[in-house]
C-alpha cells in the first residue's frame, strides 16, 4: 500500500516547515513532510545553551566535512547541519537577521521577476511575531517567534561601548531602514527558549490537522518520475524501503546540500557525472550541485577572568550550575544565550554601497566550531565576508542515498576574497583593540603579534571556515545555462517538481541565512495556492 498526497515535501527544514505549514492550513489540501532527522522536541533543542552540544557533534547534526580547500592549505573544513523537525533552525544560533534589501533587488535584476526586497518584505513579516519592534518592516502574530535576548550579560554594553570608541556606528535594528553598523542581535526564541522553525510551523499541527502527515526518521533516497513528472519519493525508514505518492507536486526541502545530492540520486543533472556512478539520466541539467556559495569566516579568541564569559574553569563550571538553576526557575541568564549575542555589518571601505563583512561576538571562547575545548575562560569573535567571490560544487561521492555528498565550498579560491577577508581582519581588530574590549582580554590566542598583511594572509588561511550559511546549488534563474529552477520555484525541464529553500539562491545574501530560507517556503506556498485558485 502507498499512502498518496497532494504535496509530499522533502526535508523537515526552514524552508520545508514554511511550505508544508501554510500548504496545509486548507483542510482540503493533503501535506506529507519527509524528515530524515527526529522531531527535535525536546530540552536538548529549546535550550540555547545547550547549542554547544548539537553543533559540536553528532547529535541533530549530519555533521558534514568538506573536500580538502585549496585556498585553506588543503585543509578539510566543518558543515555542521540540523538533522531533524526544524532543520539548522533547531541547532543554529538563532541570530534573526533577514540580509540587505539590495540582495533581493539584485535577484530582480537577474530576471528573478517576484523576488525584489518589496516583494519578499511581505513574507519576511508575515512570518515574524517580533515582541520588541514593530512599524514597516516588522510582522506580530506569525509562527516565528522573535524577541530581545535575555542573557541579562553586562559583555553587551560594553561591546557597544567599544564600538562608539572604535567609532562605528551603533545599529538597534538590523532589518529595518539601514543595516550598516553594530548592535545586540535579536533571536528567534520566545521566553529564553529557543524557537525553531518546527516549533513556530509544525509542531503546534502534528496532533490537530488531519491532512498534514509528518514522517521522522524518513530518509528520502530518490524521487519518482513517470516520465518527465515527479510523482512521489521513496525513502529509507528503519531498514524498510517506501514509496510516497504525490497528486500534485514533490516539493525539495533538503537544503544546499542535500537538495542537489536527492536530484542526482534520481538521474537529475549533469548527465555525464551522474553517467560514471551508474546512474541513468532522467533530464539532464548541468547546473544541479554548481554554484555553491558560504560565508568565509575567521574567529579571533581570547583568554578572560571577567565572570561574563562560558568555558572550562570552575568558576566557569559554577556559573554554568548557577545558570541552569535560574534558567529552571525564570528562564533568563546565561542558558538563554545564543553565544553569538553581539555583532553587526560594517564596510572595509568607505567607498561601498552596502556593508561587506559581519561580526559575531561571542560570549565563549571558539575553536574549530567547539570541537576543540580549552582549560579556561573567554570570548570570541567571528569575521566573515558577506558577498565572496569564490564559487564551489556539490556533487555525488557514491550513488549510495545514505553516503554524505562531497562538498566544496572553494573558500578563497578567488584572491578578491583574501583581500577583503584581510581588511576585514583589521576592521575587526579596531574594534577588539577599543578600549571597553582590551579591558576584558588578559590574552590573544590566535592572534598575537600578527600585523603584517603576509602574516595575516596567513593566520586566514590557516583558521578560516564556514559560519554555517551554505547556499545557491539549485539556483533560481532565467536564461542561464546554470539555473536549476524558474522565479516559480519549479526545476526547468520536469512537471510536478518544485525546490523550496536555501539551494535556490542565485547569490549569496549579506547576513545570516535562516530566516530568509523561511520566507522562501513562505513565498513558495503562496505561490502555489496562487496556482491551485
Amino acid at each position: 500500500m502507498t499512502d498518496t498526497f497532494d504535496f509530499v515535501v522533502v526535508g523537515g527544514g526552514s524552508g520545508g516547515c514554511a511550505v508544508a505549514s501554510r500548504l496545509s492550513e486548507d483542510p482540503n489540501t493533503s501535506v506529507a513532510l519527509l524528515e530524515a532527522g527526529g522531531k527535535d522536541d525536546n530540552w536538548v533543542v529549546t535550550t540555547p545553551g545547550a547549542m554547544i552540544l548539537m553543533i559540536s557533534g553528532k547529535v541533530n547534526n549530519w555533521a558534514f566535512d568538506t573536500v580538502p580547500q585549496k585556498g585553506l592549505n588543503g585543509r578539510i573544513g566543518y558543515q555542521p547541519r540540523g538533522k531533524g523537525l526544524g532543520g539548522s533552525s533547531a541547532i543554529n544560533a538563532m541570530v534573526y537577521i533577514r540580509g540587505h534589501k539590495s540582495d533581493y533587488d539584485h535577484w530582480a535584476s537577474l530576471g528573478n521577476s517576484g523576488w525584489s526586497y518589496a516583494d519578499v518584505l511581505p513574507y519576511f513579516k508575515r512570518s515574524e511575531d517580533n515582541s520588541d519592534l514593530d512599524g514597516a518592516y516588522h510582522g506580530k502574530g506569525g509562527p516565528l517567534h522573535v524577541t530581545s535576548l535575555r542573557s541579562d550579560n553586562p559583555v553587551q554594553e560594553m561591546y557597544l561601548q567599544a564600538a562608539r570608541e572604535a567609532q562605528f556606528r551603533i545599529r538597534d535594528d538590523f532589518n529595518g531602514e539601514e543595516q550598516e553598523g553594530l548592535g545586540v542581535y535579536q533571536v528567534t526564541q520566545k521566553n529564553g527558549e529557543r524557537w525553531s522553525a518546527a516549533r513556530g510551523y509544525i509542531h503546534p499541527f502534528m496532533g490537530s490537522r488531519n491532512n498534514l502527515h509528518v514522517e521522522t526518521g524518513a530518509h528520502a533516497t530518490r524521487i519518482l518520475f513517470e516520465g518527465k513528472r515527479a510523482v512521489g519519493v521513496e525513502f529509507r525508514q528503519g531498514k524498510e524501503t517506501k514509496q510516497i505518492r504525490a497528486r500534485r507536486e514533490v516539493i525539495l526541502s533538503g537544503g544546499a546540500f542535500q537538495t542537489p545530492q536527492l536530484l542526482m540520486l534520481s538521474g537529475i543533472g549533469d548527465a555525464a557525472a551522474l553517467g560514471k556512478h551508474g546512474i541513468a539520466s532522467v533530464h539532464h541539467l548541468p547546473g544541479v550541485g554548481q554554484n555553491l556559495q558560504d560565508h568565509p569566516d575567521f574567529v579571533f579568541g581570547y583568554t578572560s577572568d571577567a565572570p561574563y564569559f562560558a568555558g572550562l574553569s570552575w568558576g566557569g563550571i559554577a556559573r554554568i550550575f548557577k545558570g541552569i538553576a535560574q534558567y529552571r526557575r525564570e528562564r533568563r541568564g546565561p542558558m538563554t544565550s545564543n553565544i553569538a549575542e553581539c555583532g553587526g555589518f560594517l564596510k572595509t571601505r568607505p567607498d561601498l554601497d552596502v556593508p561587506d563583512i559581519q561580526l559575531h561576538f561571542c560570549m565563549a571562547m571558539v575553536n574549530d566550531h567547539g570541537r576543540k575545548p580549552r582549560w579556561g575562560t573567554g570570548f570570541s569573535c567571528h569575521v566573515c565576508l558577506l558577498r565572496p567571490q569564490s564559487k564551489g560544487s556539490v556533487w555525488l561521492q557514491s550513488a549510495d542515498p545514505m553516503a554524505a555528498p562531497a562538498i566544496d565550498p572553494n573558500f578563497l579560491g578567488e584572491e578578491a576574497d583574501m583581500n577583503t577577508m584581510v581588511a576585514g581582519f583589521k576592521t575587526t581588530k579596531r574594534l577588539l583593540d577599543a578600549p571597553s574590549l582590551k579591558a576584558l582580554q588578559t590574552s590573544d590566542v590566535f592572534t598575537s603579534g600578527i600585523e603584517s598583511d603576509d602574516a595575516i594572509r596567513k593566520v586566514l588561511r590557516e583558521r578560516v571556515d564556514t559560519v554555517y550559511h551554505p547556499v545557491g546549488t539549485c539556483k533560481m534563474g532565467v536564461n542561464d545555462p546554470l539555473a536549476v529552477v524558474d522565479p516559480k520555484l519549479k526545476v526547468y525541464g520536469l512537471e510536478g517538481l518544485r525546490i523550496a529553500d536555501a539551494s535556490i539562491m542565485p547569490t549569496l545574501i549579506g547576513g545570516n541565512t535562516n530566516a530568509p530560507t523561511i520566507m522562501i517556503g513562505e513565498k513558495a506556498a503562496d505561490m502555489i495556492k496562487a496556482e491551485m485558485r
